[in-house]
């Protein structure tokens, strides 16, 4: 009878042993986080195809929190500094996804039922008046702040060629031949999307992926040269913020080199709102520089921002320590440009060197947009770049 006792009480032990649904887990990083940081852990092939919660505990509280799977890992937004999380083994709340839509060759992003993200699909055409030559696809506008208001700026009568935010290369050299892929008046080249490669949203961020196609027009060879894949999460981050992770990655699409020869503007560029001049604008970067010195300097990260009708806002642009020639040269337009002070505002990775793709390679550029309502303090910038540099990493607790 004593032995039967003694094997029922191991076997409930076993049992209880194995139903464990708490599993903790434990930063790897050790630097502190703000509150709406990033987080994200790489599941074991138990927790790949489990159902589970992710919960959040403070002193005060313990929460469900929602999170995204992005392949092998799960992405969350973390709820205080302090918290602690674990994950629990049983199904999860089911959370509503951001929305995302396809508009009038647009695909449109929504932070609580306002547009805050326009990727121009479809070419778009020219006012009237204006060469064909200036058409083109494959840019983000409009960029909008959580409230609504416009950050960027298409085919101002100046530079018909601007489109709001976009990143094509200004003095390149291509099987022997100098081409322009930025001042499209040329007809020298251009930047073109070619298709969706992935689309989806969820309750933390939205995403979608693109392939661009860089295409040579001069002596009317409309030839491929350079593949494109841009790949952007966007995450609200609360009220008056949203993240916009963007990752850009180059393939040479022919077996011949492409190169990209040192210029003093070309690369991740930024045409602002009409609504900012010099006295109602601000460049800061991580260097200290503002619009008087900034051009010509490197930087981490730049704030740029201004008044907005009624408010205020802007964004903060956000370099990673990966890229080519980090910190990153900066292009800013002069205090007097224009007469008003019209502000464009550029990571041009190539203003003091040459940079070459060589076929069979893949070449990677990674930046974040935090996007505001309100003002950006510089703390809280570095704070940020900190956090794109290292971004919080979780583990399962031993």
């Amino acid at each position: 009878m004593r032995q039967q006792l003694v094997i029922l009480l191991l076997m409930g032990f076993g049992i209880l042993s194995c139903a464990k649904t708490e599993i903790e887990l434990q930063a790897i990083n050790k630097e502190k986080y703000s509150s709406n940081a990033i987080a994200s852990i790489e599941l074991d092939k138990d927790l790949l195809n489990s159902p589970f919660r992710l919960m959040a505990s403070t002193a005060s509280e313990k929460v469900e929190i929602p999170y995204q799977r992005n392949e092998n890992k799960i992405l969350w937004k973390t709820l205080t500094p302090d918290a602690s999380y674990f994950i629990e083994k049983q199904a999860p709340t089911t959370h509503s996804a951001i929305k995302i839509a396809e508009n009038e060759g647009q695909l449109e992003i929504y932070q609580n039922e306002r547009k805050i993200i326009g990727y121009q699909m479809a070419i778009k055409g020219v006012p009237k008046g204006v060469s064909e030559n200036y058409q083109r696809s494959g840019y983000l506008h409009p960029v909008n702040t959580p409230r609504g208001k416009r950050l960027t700026r298409i085919q101002p009568e100046d530079h018909y060629h601007h489109y709001g935010i976009w990143n094509p290369w200004t003095h390149t050299l291509f099987e022997g031949d100098t081409l322009d892929f930025w001042n499209l008046y040329k007809k020298q080249g251009t930047v073109r999307f070619a298709e969706m490669l992935k689309k989806n949203t969820g309750p933390v961020f939205s995403e979608f992926e693109v392939l661009h196609e860089h295409i040579v027009l001069k002596n009317d060879a409309d030839k491929l040269a350079l593949n494109e894949i841009q790949n952007i999460k966007v995450f609200p981050l609360n009220q008056s913020q949203y993240l916009m992770d963007i990752t850009i990655q180059y393939e040479c699409a022919t077996d011949q080199p492409f190169k990209i020869i040192q210029y003093r503007y070309g690369g991740f560029g930024w045409r602002t709102t009409e609504e900012w001049d010099n006295q109602n604008s601000r460049v800061l970067s991580s260097e200290g520089n503002t619009r008087k010195n900034a051009d010509g300097s490197t930087a981490r990260w730049c704030i740029v921002d201004g008044k907005l009708n009624d408010g205020h806002g802007g964004a903060l642009m956000l370099s990673h320590p990966e890229n080519y020639n980090h910190p990153e040269p900066l292009r800013v337009w002069p205090e007097d440009q224009y007469g008003r002070g019209d502000l464009f505002v550029n990571f041009a990775t190539t203003k003091t060197t040459d940079w070459t793709f060589e076929p069979g390679k893949t070449y990677t550029l990674k930046y974040q947009l935090i996007v505001y309502d309100g003002k950006m303090e510089v703390a809280s910038a570095e704070q940020a770049w900190n956090q794109f540099a290292k971004p919080l990493q979780y583990q399962l607790k031993p």
